[in-house]
């Protein structure tokens, strides 16, 4: 596990991710890939999500800022710091990539 603040540039996989905004808390299952990246000379950290609950993609895409935990086989892979929320976009099939820096 790590927890320093960047997950490094090789992707991580999990089954399972808790996402905590200023307003809620969700737990969301399915194929979850975490990684770093850097974009002019900036990391930030993209979370690619599945498609899920509309209402619980609403509330990631409205948020300011947010924290997380990956997990695979309940296992915790990697907990993020508190990060802001610097873009959403969704790929051509549907899933969300939430992107933030710490």
């Amino acid at each position: 596990m790590t927890d320093d603040g960047f997950p490094g540039f090789s992707p991580m996989h999990g089954d399972a991710v808790q996402v905590t905004t200023s307003t809620t808390s969700v737990t969301i299952t399915g194929s979850v890939t975490s990684q770093g990246v850097l974009r002019d000379g900036r990391g930030f950290v993209e979370l690619t999500l599945p498609d899920g609950d509309p209402q619980q993609r609403r509330d990631l895409e409205r948020a300011r800022s947010y924290q997380y935990r990956l997990y695979r086989d309940g296992v915790l892979l990697y907990s993020s710091p508190s990060l802001t929320l610097s873009e959403t976009r969704r790929t051509k099939d549907g899933t969300l990539v939430v992107a933030g820096s710490p």
